[in-house]
């Protein structure tokens, strides 16, 4: 089993990896601002303070720790422009102050930069509203800098077009930056399903230093 320290355990995507590690018997340390807003009670389950734009934060919490996972959001445009890649700079430079015992990164991702069919981007379909680009193009700057990183193993989990909570059903098709659609060409993925590929990458992991996106 794994030791993990989890980064957003408390967001819609993070709560949902933290109960998946946990049913799966790992042992986790749900890192979050205010302590308070985790209600879990679980044997396997540490809650500390932390913040993931604080690299010294960071290295305090992964120290020790197998696996960091970042499920961080911004909630809106802006607050996405202002967290999802200054938070990624600053696992790295926390996890770099490790060195050699610096755990994996595994970081939530978004679908905006994946391909479609056509070779477009997601991003680039017409009528997409301003806030949901600049969400969108958050996340694709964070991977243009985790595509940067050569001395820290990470991983970015991007998920389909269409993510939200729903059924656990454990199956999920994955590809690296291709869009995942159905036969009716519909790409989604709920929230579960995609905590349970996270936390299938922390046991056997497939897609270190690249992105991967997971799809039904």
């Amino acid at each position: 089993m794994s030791t993990i320290a989890l980064f957003g355990a408390n967001g819609t995507i993070g709560s949902r990896i933290l109960h998946e590690a946990l049913r799966r018997g790992h042992r986790v340390t749900a890192v979050v601002r205010d302590p308070a807003k985790i209600t879990v009670g679980h044997p396997d389950l540490t809650v500390t303070a932390g913040d993931a734009l604080d690299p010294a934060s960071v290295a305090a919490a992964a120290r020790g720790r197998d696996v960091l996972v970042s499920a961080v959001g911004g909630g809106d445009g802006p607050g996405h422009t202002a967290t999802i890649r200054p938070a990624a700079e600053s696992l790295v430079a926390g996890l770099r102050t490790l060195g050699d015992a610096a755990p994996r990164l595994i970081s939530v991702g978004g679908a905006g930069s994946l391909r479609t069919p056509d070779g477009a981007r997601v991003w680039d379909a017409e009528g997409l509203p301003a806030f949901l680009l600049e969400i969108m193009h958050a996340h694709g700057d964070a991977l243009d800098f985790y595509r940067s990183v050569v001395d820290v193993r990470w991983t970015s989990l991007s998920p389909a077009a269409t993510i939200e909570p729903g059924e656990r059903t454990g199956s999920y098709r994955t590809a690296l930056d291709d869009l995942i659609t159905d036969a009716g060409g519909t790409s989604r993925i709920t929230a579960e399903d995609y905590a349970v590929a996270v936390v299938d990458e922390i046991e056997q992991p497939r897609h270190v230093g690249e992105r991967f996106t997971v799809g039904y």
